[in-house]
């Protein structure tokens, strides 16, 4: 029995010896003599965004590269110790409490998503650790007051600013508008993209934004005419929002809509409960927008200090994830940049071990209290520049990963290239294949062409035409006049007041031509010198013209109603006492148009009239324009000269109508003037407050000039007695 327990011993032990050095000879241990360095990683394998599907594999490709060179790190080995945050920060607190007091100790910190990052980056400061973030884009973490110690290999989400500025610039726009879903990427995002443009003369007119019903939003762009739309929205959201893009119509050759470029090539055509558009029509909504995307894989063929190419990279990577679908495997976009991660850490400690053993320092005396070997490895990292299988890399000022930016544009539904910019050097490379609705692109808003409106010349010849021909019979009147002046008949109607009316006619109709003369036929610096000369020769041809009728009309009022004892004391009319009266007018209206002139003098002005749109389907408005004279408080002297005019319009009804029955041989045409006085105040009082009214509508001004012009015919017309 002894014997046999004996063998059985002896069988265990040899099992066990065999067991060990099978394991010994098979796993990946470091050479003796090496020391470990530790890695704290936050890996995200579910929830928001589970970007540690493929960066872990990612990272754990580059550690074991790493670990097998001579030439990076030779005394030492990385080694990750990883959990998965879940892209949530509370639970991300627990396990950096976990990573923090739980031996061994870390060298540096790799979270993945921003919250998380954002975490972990204002607590390491404490504990004297870097970190190296691989999947975090957040505008706010390239804050160095608030976190001191942070790099990432993932660009800022503010990087796709300087592509969309230049570009706007490429096209020239100068207006632009942005929606954006409230949360805190995007609205830091967009605070710079705010500086950015305003730095280079363009404006934000509209910015709107959204929690989650986008439909308010995209109906006041619609309302606002935005037209070149920057849009910040998650790749859910981005569907709510084009839906409603497609009912609003705010697609087509007039818009041009700039989107993340991370979302699924076929984002548009996912069914999706949220939204009631069919496939068709959110394809239909999206044609023709452009999209800005940080480039993660190195689109040239170079080798870089891991050795591989970025094809060859991808292949080794496929392999590692075991044929999964890459559309299907979380963080496989960013999967290079968690690669370059490792291996610009790697470099970065490699460049620190003659420092630090100058200072007698070595890599593995690293505590979370000593604060030299935390500063070289910084200076390390700060200085960092290598080519990774995501493109050259190097770090700013804040830490953030300096990239090329790839632009796109969906063509025909699928998206095509259309050009690079490379934010360090500020060069685009433009392949010049991009395609648009309409013939190019399109305006940043609609264009306004002001276009001034001018008189119709055959209208303006017409009237001048009939204006000289009034002229003409004022003259014949005249000289009527004074060639029978000895008649009897004619120096009772007191010839000399005829002339005065007649003279004020043809004055007043020589007014037309002024009134018709506008930019169209002489310089703007010579225009106030025309609304001087109307504004005389009206004012001074309607005191000539009416002031003569009512000279006549106050006089047979003032001798023939009095009473009959007092009526032969005033039979004989004194001529000088009439022409004195018309004076009186005369020099009332001269003196209120000099106080006019040099207080408040007629200078041109441009009014702008109601926006037209011109026929055909044609992204423009015409403005009409129309040079008028005008002064400051123009309606205040308007108002004073037309109360003053009423009032003597008003005086002349009355006293016409007193002496309607009266007959008199002194003068003996006071019937008449009564009439016509009749008529000339009734026009002037319907034609004046109307136009004054009417003057501020676009298509009634001219309304007020040919009133001013019918008054000025009507004033002739109505006043000339043979």
């Amino acid at each position: 029995m002894a014997r046999h327990c004996q063998g059985l011993l002896l069988l265990l032990l040899r099992y066990s010896l065999t067991l060990t050095l099978t394991v010994l000879l098979s796993c990946p241990c470091p050479a003796l003599g090496k020391k470990k360095l530790y890695i704290g990683a936050l890996f995200p394998m579910s929830g928001g965004w589970p970007g540690g599907q493929a960066c872990l594999p990612a990272a754990q490709m580059a550690l074991s590269l790493v670990n097998k060179r001579t030439d990076i790190l030779p005394d030492y080995e990385l080694e990750l110790i990883h959990y998965d945050s879940m892209c949530d920060p509370g639970e991300a607190t627990k396990l950096l409490y976990d990573l923090l007091y739980t031996e061994p100790i870390k060298i540096v910190l790799m979270p993945g998503c921003s919250s998380v990052s954002t975490l972990v980056a204002e607590a390491a400061r404490m504990w004297n650790l870097i970190v190296l973030s691989y999947g975090s884009s957040s505008p706010a973490l390239s804050n160095r007051q608030r976190f001191p110690t942070f790099f990432r290999t993932h660009p800022s989400a503010t990087l796709h600013n300087p592509t969309r500025v230049q570009l706007f610039q490429k096209w020239k726009w100068t207006k632009i508008a942005t929606i954006q879903q409230t949360t805190e990427v995007f609205t830091s995002t967009l605070d710079d993209l705010e500086e950015r443009v305003k730095e280079a003369g363009i404006e934000i007119s509209v910015r709107q934004s959204f929690l989650t019903d986008p439909a308010v939003a995209v109906k006041n762009l619609k309302r606002q005419d935005a037209r070149i739309i920057v849009g910040l929205f998650y790749e859910t959201e981005a569907r709510k929002v084009f839906c409603e893009v497609y009912k609003e119509k705010l697609y087509g050759k007039k818009y041009v809509w700039f989107l993340i470029g991370w979302y699924a090539d076929n984002w548009f055509k996912i069914k999706d409960p949220s939204i009631n558009c069919t496939v068709e029509q959110m394809t239909e909504a999206v044609e023709g927008h452009v999209t800005t995307e940080i480039v993660m894989l190195n689109p040239e063929t170079v080798r870089g200090a891991s050795n591989l190419t970025s094809q060859e990279f991808l292949a080794q990577l496929m392999s590692k994830l075991g044929g999964k679908n890459p559309e299907e495997t979380g963080g496989f976009q960013e999967a290079p940049l968690a690669y370059d991660a490792v291996w610009a850490l790697a470099l970065a400690l490699n460049k620190t071990v003659g420092p630090l053993k100058a200072k007698g320092h070595r890599l593995e005396d690293f505590n979370y209290n000593n604060r030299d070997i935390t500063a070289e490895i910084y200076r390390a990292l700060n200085t960092s520049s290598f080519e990774g299988v995501s493109g050259h890399v190097v770090f700013d000022a804040q830490g953030s990963r300096m990239a090329w930016t790839l632009i796109e544009q969906l063509q025909g539904g699928s998206y095509k290239k259309i050009g690079y910019y490379d934010s360090t050097k500020g060069n685009l490379s433009w392949y010049g294949n991009d395609k648009w609705i309409g013939s190019g692109p399109p305006a940043d808003q609609t264009v306004v062409i002001e276009e001034f409106r001018y008189l119709s010349q055959k209208l303006f010849v017409s009237v001048s035409v009939f204006a000289g021909l009034g002229i003409l019979l004022g003259i014949v009147c005249l000289t009527f006049n004074i060639y029978n002046s000895n008649v009897r008949y004619i120096q009772n109607s007191q010839p000399y007041l005829n002339n005065m009316t007649a003279v004020g006619c043809m004055m007043a109709l020589a007014a037309v031509f002024p009134l018709g003369i506008d930019g169209l036929h002489v310089h703007r610096r010579q225009f106030p010198v025309v609304c001087q000369f109307r504004l005389w020769l009206l004012g001074l041809g309607f005191s000539l013209a009416y002031g003569s009728m009512f000279t006549k009309i106050w006089w047979v009022h003032t001798v023939f109603t009095k009473k009959d004892e007092k009526k032969d004391k005033r039979k004989h009319l004194e001529p000088w006492k009439l022409y004195a009266t018309v004076g009186v007018l005369l020099g009332i209206d001269v003196l209120s148009l000099m106080i006019w002139q040099i207080v408040d003098p007629l200078h041109i002005t441009v009014e702008k009239f109601t926006r037209e749109a011109p026929k055909g389907d044609l992204d423009v408005l015409i403005q009409p324009l129309l040079e008028h004279c005008s002064s400051e408080k123009m309606n205040t002297w308007l108002g004073v000269v037309y109360g003053y005019k009423g009032l003597l319009l008003l005086l002349g009804i009355f006293l016409a109508y007193e002496t309607k029955s009266i007959s008199t041989e002194k003068i003996n045409d006071h019937r008449a003037v009564g009439m016509a006085i009749y008529n000339v105040a009734v026009l002037c009082m319907i034609t004046a407050p109307v136009t004054m009214i009417l003057s501020s509508q676009g298509c009634l001004f001219r309304l007020r000039l040919f009133g001013h012009r019918l008054l000025g015919l009507h004033h002739s017309g109505g006043s000339v007695r043979p």
